[in-house]
This record gives structure tokens, C-alpha cells and sequence, in this order.
């Protein structure tokens, strides 16, 4: 039976801008990719002629990985900590995490004049050797400005408070918020439209566009439909009209 690959192509100004962006779309490192570079774009002369560049990124298959990764030799006794051995600091580092996220959030959203209870946790890498996420929940009284027009709000807090703890603790920060639980909501709405627009494209034999999405909804649609058998999905555009296309398979 064929397998089906999550695929995008991205337009970007160049080759590794354009890989970037696919990474953070797809959610998985550089090497977990087959790259396939369509245009390498040009800067053109004078800035006349400019070409973007255009690549191809298919997720690699995880059963190939399987098959092809060694099997890491088990360790020896002698080299197995027991917990006597085992330092703490890692456990002394979450804690530091958490402490300054917290603070971080809680002056931000002070700032804004707004009064909220939050609550931080970590969560579960969704890959051996990926960061694990710290999960932000903020809870309150009408929080609806926090979350904004389609969640642009929302999304500008978690990137700002991502900067912030990142340069606070010298490393990067998978910090994820959400506020009054919607963006639990919001990935249970985008699952069903990719569903159902996806069955509207195979029955029309036609590709159909949504409406532009940021990064991490457009994720959401891509993962949703990657194992669909009728159809496949590519982002296109740029920015803030960037949008994700489905497109019937033949």
C-alpha cells in the first residue's frame, strides 16, 4: 500500500528561510525532512528581476528512520546511575522555568491592566531528543481581549513571553498558552473543517483553499489531513495572507 507524506511548498526569499518555515509548519527538525529545492531564487540586479526562492519539504517516513537508525547498544551495569548518583539540577532547572515563566506572563498581562489566574506545567515532548513544552493555562473573568481577533493576541503573548525566558534563562523555551481553553477549542473546530473541506475537494476533484492561518493552525490542518488518502495540503502565500491549500490527489 503507498504511503503518504505530510508535504508543503514554501516560498520564502531564500532557500533557508523557506526550510525554516517549513520546519516550524511541520513541527519536526531539519533532518527528519526530504528537501527538494525547485528555485533557488535570484536577488536579481538593483533589486530588477528578484526571484523568491521555492522548495519542496516532505516528511521523512518514521518506519524507514526505524528501520535504518542502529539499535543503541544497552548500557552496562557499571554504567547505569543509581539514584544516589543522579543529580537534581534538572529538577532545579524546571523549577527555575516555571518560576520565571510565571513572572514573565504575570507582569505582561498587569501591564495590560488585567487581572487573571495562571497555572504552568511541563508537558510531554512529542519526539525523543524535542523540547518539551511548558504549558501555560490562564483562567479568569472575561479574558477575551487576551486572545484577540482569531487569537492574534494570544499568539503575540506566548511569542513575546518565549523571547523573554528564552534570553532570561540563555536557552529556548517551548512555552505553548492558552486562555480559557481555547485553543483546545480552536484545534477541535480547524480538525473538522479539514475534514469536511477535505471531502468537498475529492468529491469536486478540485483544489479548495481556506482562509488565511497562522503558523500554528495551519500545523493543525497539515497533521490532520497528512494520512488522507484523497488529498494532500500545501501552504501558500505570504505573511499574513499565507493560506493552507488542499489539493485532490490523482
Amino acid at each position: 500500500m503507498e504511503e503518504y507524506k505530510a508535504s508543503l511548498e514554501i516560498i520564502a526569499p531564500t532557500v533557508e528561510e523557506a526550510i525554516r518555515q517549513g520546519m516550524d509548519e511541520l513541527g519536526v527538525p531539519r533532518d527528519a525532512l526530504n528537501i527538494e529545492v525547485l528555485d533557488e531564487g535570484s536577488r536579481g540586479v538593483l533589486g530588477l528581476g528578484a526571484r523568491q526562492a521555492r522548495v519542496r519539504l516532505t516528511v521523512a517516513s518514521e518506519e524507514a528512520e526505524a528501520v535504518d537508525a542502529p539499535a543503541p547498544a544497552p548500557p552496562s551495569p557499571e554504567a547505569v546511575p543509581t539514584a544516589m548518583d543522579r543529580p537534581d539540577s534538572a529538577s532545579a532547572d524546571d523549577e527555575e522555568t516555571l518560576r520565571i515563566t510565571r513572572e514573565t506572563i504575570t507582569d505582561l498581562i498587569q501591564r495590560m491592566g488585567i487581572e487573571a489566574h495562571l497555572e504552568a506545567r511541563f508537558g510531554e515532548a512529542d519526539a525523543p531528543g524535542k523540547i518539551r513544552p511548558l504549558l501555560v493555562d490562564i483562567t479568569g473573568d472575561d479574558l477575551s481581549i487576551l486572545i484577540g481577533r482569531r487569537g492574534e493576541t494570544l499568539n503575540a503573548l506566548q511569542y513575546i513571553t518565549r523571547l523573554i525566558v528564552g534570553k532570561e534563562l540563555k536557552k529556548p523555551v517551548a512555552v505553548v498558552i492558552d486562555i480559557e481553553g481555547y485553543r483546545a477549542r480552536r484545534e477541535t473546530q480547524l480538525r473538522q473543517l479539514a475534514r469536511r473541506v477535505a471531502e468537498q475537494t475529492v468529491e469536486s476533484a478540485r483544489r479548495m483553499a481556506l482562509e488565511p492561518m497562522p503558523a500554528n493552525e495551519r500545523r493543525v490542518i497539515h497533521i490532520e489531513l497528512r494520512d488522507h488518502p484523497g488529498v494532500t495540503t500545501e501552504s501558500v502565500g505570504e505573511g499574513r495572507e499565507r493560506k493552507v491549500t488542499i489539493i485532490p490527489r490523482t
